[in-house]
């Protein structure tokens, strides 16, 4: 079985500058020890990067929340007889990462990376609901970025 890892698309519907580039979220996404991510057919995450209105709207449509987040997961349904193993789309929203990066002093790339890796672990099927999976969901977070040396995003 050949390790095909995980094919990244992403729309920058922000027009913003400094939002990464597909290799990088692929980089980040990839570093996630998770076999689904490394089969025998390819995994794919499409990223959308919205502005704080659009993302307001997902929010408010999705979790009837009306206030634009950082970022969001819709999971797909695996289909066996597909070529691709389409895991869903993170729907990230620029301005909310900036203020949260300048807020949390970090590195913008770096707020991105833990982001990505944490709506692809949603769509993989980790959650933060009870305590307990929120520690080991973070847990998994600070190693992957760890591997990828980005500082632990929960400090």
């Amino acid at each position: 079985m050949s390790e095909t890892g995980v094919k990244v698309f992403v729309q920058n519907r922000a027009a913003r500058s400094g939002v990464p580039l597909s290799p990088s979220f692929a980089r980040w996404i990839n570093a996630i020890p998770d076999k689904r991510l490394r089969g025998r057919r390819p995994a794919q995450v499409n990223i959308v990067i919205v502005g704080a209105r659009e993302g307001r709207g997902f929010n408010r449509r999705y979790r009837d929340k009306d206030y634009a987040t950082n970022v969001l997961s819709f999971g797909y349904e695996a289909n066996r007889s597909d070529d691709v193993l389409l895991l869903g789309d993170l729907v990230i929203c620029a301005p909310v990462v900036a203020r949260e990066a300048r807020e949390q002093d970090k590195a913008p790339a770096h707020h991105y990376a833990h982001l990505a890796v944490h709506g692809t672990l949603h769509l993989l099927g980790f959650d933060h609901e009870l305590h307990a999976d929120a520690e080991r969901m973070e847990r998994l977070e600070r190693r992957v970025l760890a591997s990828l040396g980005i500082p632990d995003p929960y400090r």
